[in-house]
């Protein structure tokens, strides 16, 4: 009888948050950015955070031209984030030089040179870097405390 409860209240719990609504942290200033995407939608909002001086936390996922935000004056990487790094893509979604090479100008000199060493940015396979590795290795600022 008590594991007949348990599994109907897992079962409850279950279909509960199976309904329940995502809401986005609507102050989170890389809404919208985490996945990747054109660099049309990247470089203004890079130089935006750059002019205004605003902290960007970086947390999370943050995948392909999210990357770019490592660029950010005051930005900080949280020791828990996740970096996906791949080459870039033309329109045609073929690997181009040019776009990668745009990534690449974005990055710290030890992080560029260990993308290239390591091949991370020859194909379009994700290779991630902990948030972690990315202060400890390559020199990015650790956020602070919330």
């Amino acid at each position: 009888m008590k594991f007949r409860l348990a599994l109907l209240g897992l079962l409850a719990l279950l279909s509960s948050s199976a309904n329940a609504q995502f809401i986005p942290n609507l102050d989170d200033p890389l809404l919208g950015y985490r996945k990747g995407g054109k660099f049309y939608r990247f470089d203004p909002a890079i130089s935006e955070f750059n002019q205004s001086g605003k902290l960007v936390r970086l947390e999370g996922s943050c995948a392909s031209a999210c990357t770019m935000f490592l660029s950010v004056r005051n930005a900080c990487v949280d020791p828990n984030a996740t970096f996906l790094f791949h080459a870039g893509r033309d329109r045609n979604r073929m690997l181009s030089a040019s776009a990668t090479e745009h990534m690449l100008r974005t990055y710290h000199a030890s992080l560029r040179n260990f993308l290239i060493a390591n091949h991370y940015m020859d194909t379009f396979e994700f290779h991630a870097i902990s948030g972690s590795d990315m202060i400890r290795k390559f020199g990015y600022r650790a956020c602070p405390s919330k």
